[in-house]
């Protein structure tokens, strides 16, 4: 039965990626200007080319940073990671190796789903002129491609690097397995470094433009939102693509691959001479793509009142489809029983861990999504507080989301209990990999979103018939809804992926080490750490934010100075400066993403050079509690106000222009790097951390705890 799962891992694989290619095929074919007059046409292509050229000069100016990083952390791992039980080897070089590939497969799959998002959105506009069917499919089709690219390039990328390295690395034999488990982690570091700075930086650009638009266009302008006149509002549109395109899709990279290098480093001590169930948590997320496929293909749009409920009938039935697929896969490759840490598990209670992640993200995603709608009672809470001005909005928001933590923290810890119970730290990490399982599908619906709400902007700017703009707003506002739904499972996937990935920890320094890891609260370098760890989210959180505070200062001077100084720009007769606030949001992101980056990677560093695994251990689980409560708080506020701010604006309460809209138009201003910059940031804070310490393991043994001695 040896290579049914690389088999059939690499043909999905091939699979994905087939798919998103036809995908891509059928936005690119639909014509640009679509049913449009020549002059309409001609401000279309205008737009579009100077969304898609910011997006792709951001990203071109962040990677190249990011080569530069990459490259010498790379070096930094080649010299300080070396197995002593291996003295004819040096891990770290291949690591290095594999943290290099890991990088460059996640800048990959981040620059495929931009340039596809900024060729569907205005596609979806003159889509939107036909009907609302058209429009979701171009939209869906978008999102689609990133899905699928993205998790074919993942599991055909793990296979790649456990074939090459399986061959670089033959002198290790079967029983050092967990060495070159340790070493493939350096995929999943690789991946997760590059979510940091997407998601950091993405997050400060799209922010800065965010808020400079709207305090100064929306409250002191008093002009409508995507307005052509305002300068911020093409670094706006371009900032939705950097931060929930590219950044999203880096974030669930670096998950989907960190949860399986997670679980490989432990199933490599129980299925050492077993290849196939060994390469089962490969097998997971490639099961994911033709299940997807089907999905999708099951589910479609007639008329404007089945976009949203077409939307979570994809999570739903996904999670059905894959619920079913994994019950025969995890029979076949799983032995009926094997033991680990002393406990003897069976194949069936893997599965049920597989389920129990499974489920725990869908109650999480729908209960972010009871949070966030405008449909529910939360949200409208919250807009009926603006009716008594910006103070009682901030309030009610910020209660929301301390309240929004903790049905999502239980079905996490409902999942942790019963996974651990089944099959140990393995079965944990096979958890995170269930909820990890409708990643293609998740990813499909969160590209979706800033594609429809990029055409609504197109829609306005070009000055298109009223019908267009309701018809595109129908597809943003369900697309809002499954934003805040991508961002409460990525970050439920993050707090069960930093979890694996802790137990992976402690697993390969047990082994390093020859004896247990202190964990003791009554250890005061372990109690201390965890004091330490718990901090790390705040200071994160505060340097985000003020870096989002310090980027939209600079923009919203720009934009009040253009429209001082511009003739005839508020008559529509001038024509703003768009790339001078691209610029100013591009700049600011590279410069202000640098200092959260080195907090994150150099804490645990430092930590085990100075204290030792033990102190570590203290830091990662301190984050992890603290880091995933305050990302879930911020992203619910965050989306609670945005989408408050829209209830009004459909005509509630007063509607738009009105004093109750002035006041959830600041409520929003202050949730937008709450949703957008730091709380999606802190589940890569918990993520890096982990991975970063798996990695170190070696150098924390042998060299870590000088100042213990």
């Amino acid at each position: 039965m040896t290579g049914i799962t690389i088999t059939v891992t690499t043909a999905l694989s091939l699979m994905g990626l087939a798919i998103a290619f036809f995908y891509m095929r059928k936005v690119i074919s639909v014509p640009l200007t679509m049913g449009l007059e020549e002059n309409d046409a001609k401000r279309l292509k205008f737009i579009h080319g100077a969304i898609a050229k910011g997006a792709m000069a951001f990203l071109r100016q962040e990677y190249k940073f990011l080569a530069i990083f990459m490259v010498s952390f790379a070096a930094i791992i080649a010299i300080l990671i070396d197995d002593t039980h291996t003295p004819d080897i040096r891990e770290g070089i291949y690591t290095a190796l594999a943290f290099l590939f890991g990088g460059a497969i996640s800048i990959a799959s981040g620059y495929i789903g931009m340039k596809v998002a900024t060729q569907g959105n205005a596609r979806t506009t003159v889509s939107a002129k036909k009907d609302i069917k058209h429009a979701f499919d171009v939209a869906i089709n978008s999102g689609a491609v990133m899905g699928f690219a993205l998790v074919g390039l993942a599991t055909l990328g793990l296979v790649v690097i456990y074939v090459v390295m399986k061959f670089l690395l033959a002198d290790l034999g079967p029983e050092n397995n967990h060495i070159l488990m340790e070493v493939i982690a350096g995929f999943g570091l690789g991946g997760s470094t590059i979510a940091l700075f997407a998601r950091v930086g993405g997050g400060i650009f799209t922010k800065a433009a965010d808020v400079g638009a709207d305090l100064v266009g929306k409250v002191e302008q008093g002009i409508p939102e995507d307005d052509p006149r305002n300068p911020a509002v093409i670094a706006d549109n371009v900032g939705d693509n950097v931060g929930d395109v590219a950044g999203m899709g880096a974030d669930l990279f670096g998950s989907c691959a960190e949860s399986t290098c997670a679980a490989m480093v432990i199933s490599a001590v129980v299925f050492a001479g077993n290849p196939d169930a060994l390469l089962y948590p490969i097998l997971i997320s490639a099961a994911g793509i033709p299940v997807s496929l089907v999905t999708k293909l099951l589910v479609g749009v007639k008329t404007e009142d089945d976009v949203a409920p077409a939307l979570m009938k994809l999570l739903i039935i996904s999670s059905v489809l894959m619920a079913i697929v994994m019950f025969f896969f995890t029979k076949l490759l799983i032995p009926a029983t094997f033991e680990l840490g002393g406990a003897t598990y069976t194949s069936l209670g893997v599965y049920w861990c597989f389920l129990s992640g499974l489920v725990a993200g869908l109650a999480v995603g729908l209960l972010t999504g009871y949070y966030t709608s405008e449909k529910y009672n939360p949200v409208k809470e919250v807009a009926k507080s603006c009716e008594t001005g910006v103070a009682t909005n901030i309030i009610y928001g910020l209660a929301l989301g301390y309240k929004s933590t903790v049905l999502p923290y239980l079905c996490i810890a409902v999942s942790i209990f019963v996974s651990w119970g089944l099959a140990g730290m393995y079965g944990v990490a096979i958890a995170s990999l269930g909820m990890l399982g409708t990643l293609v599908i998740a990813l499909t619906i969160d590209a979706y979103g800033p594609v429809a709400d990029n055409a609504g902007g197109i829609a306005e700017m070009v000055g298109l018939d009223k019908e267009v703009r309701r018809r595109t707003d129908i597809l943003d506002s369900a697309g809002n809804t499954t934003a805040a739904i991508g961002k409460g499972f990525a970050i439920g996937a993050a707090i069960l992926t930093s979890l694996a990935l802790f137990a992976a920890f402690i697993t390969a320094s047990e082994k390093l080490m020859g004896e247990p890891v202190s964990m003791s609260l009554l250890d005061p370098i372990v109690y201390t750490s965890v004091f330490i760890g718990a901090v790390l989210p705040f200071l994160f959180t505060a340097m985000t934010m003020k870096s989002v505070g310090k980027a939209a200062f600079a923009m919203i001077e720009e934009v009040r100075h253009q429209f001082k100084t511009i003739p005839g720009i508020m008559e529509g007769t001038g024509e703003p400066n768009y790339a001078q606030c691209v610029a100013i949001s591009t700049k600011a992101a590279l410069r202000e993403m640098i200092a959260p980056g080195v907090l994150i990677m150099g804490t645990p560093i430092l930590a085990g050079f100075l204290f030792g695994v033990s102190s570590v251990a203290g830091i990662l689980v301190g984050s992890l509690v603290a880091g995933g409560v305050l990302a879930i708080a911020s992203s619910n506020s965050g989306g609670a106000w945005d989408n408050a701010k829209k209830y009004i604006e459909a005509g509630n309460l007063g509607g738009k222009g009105s004093e109750v809209h002035k006041a959830a138009v600041v409520g929003d201003t202050v949730g937008d790097p709450l949703k957008d910059t730091s709380g999606p940031s802190l589940n890569i804070l918990i993520k890096l951390s982990a991975i970063l310490s798996l990695v170190f393991a070696p150098f924390f043994v042998q060299y870590g705890g000088i100042l213990l001695g």
